[in-house]
């Protein structure tokens, strides 16, 4: 009983704070409900950016509330976008459905976005084709990509070239692949560009190539903050699978 109320204290003095900082409504059910598990959830979510401060903090503030609550930024989407109806709210919604894997959802809002001064804007454009590759439509995104590339080098970013790299992978082009995959893994932040073409060369045969880009990515990984390590980690099992090291 007593080691019971005992680990009832932590969730008792975060309750405590989050009354205190104005957080009360939402947060008190989670540490009455969630016990020491709420709590853990609490100060990671709230206690440890405060003490911290800067960008490392508010990105582990950002996963903890993407972990405790993954569709906040869509529900909040869906009700802006029902109350009034804009290209940017599409947009909105389009990046939330994105995130949570919703691909047909976010394709079909992306696609409502290209209109009007929208037709060419690269924000959308490289979204649209996103949702496309993630559909196996690759034909439809190569499309997009190109009307992207028309209007100008400042729009051949690693982004671009990385959904670049996937649709010619897609459509069997795996020569033309190669270059942009590489340009992507060497320029984008986190680990999903390379991981991709670590995988890309362990399914074109290049086993030596694709073991040497692993053991950079797990040396990249190994650097990472614990807290953020969940981000990364999906995309470097995948790619361990893919070269075989899994």
């Amino acid at each position: 009983m007593e080691l019971l109320i005992l680990s009832y204290v932590p969730s008792l003095l975060c309750g405590l704070h989050a009354v205190r900082s104005g957080r009360a409504q939402t947060w008190l059910w989670i540490l009455v409900i969630g016990g020491p598990l709420g709590a853990t959830i609490y100060v990671f979510a709230v206690l440890v950016p405060e003490w911290m401060g800067g960008r490392t903090a508010r990105n582990i503030s950002a996963t903890a509330r993407a972990v405790l609550d993954p569709e906040r930024d869509y529900r909040a989407a869906k009700a802006a976008l029902e109350d009034a109806d804009t290209v940017g709210g599409r947009m909105r919604l389009a990046q939330a459905a994105a995130a949570l894997g919703r691909w047909q959802e976010a394709e079909t809002a992306w696609a409502s976005c290209v209109v009007g001064q929208f037709a060419d804007d690269p924000v959308v454009l490289l979204g649209h084709a996103n949702a496309l590759i993630e559909l196996g439509r690759f034909p439809e995104a190569l499309k997009r990509l190109e009307q992207l590339s028309t209007q100008g080098k400042e729009n051949d970013t690693a982004p671009v070239a990385l959904a670049y790299a996937r649709t010619f992978e897609g459509l069997g082009r795996v020569k033309d692949a190669d270059a942009p995959f590489k340009f992507a893994a060497e320029r984008l932040p986190g680990l999903e560009a390379a991981c991709r073409y670590a995988a890309f060369l362990a399914r074109t045969g290049r086993g030596e190539d694709a073991r040497a880009a692993l053991a950079d990515i797990e040396r990249r990984f190994a650097k990472v903050n614990p807290q953020l390590r969940g981000i990364d980690r999906p995309w470097v099992d995948m790619a361990a699978k893919a070269v075989g090291a899994r």
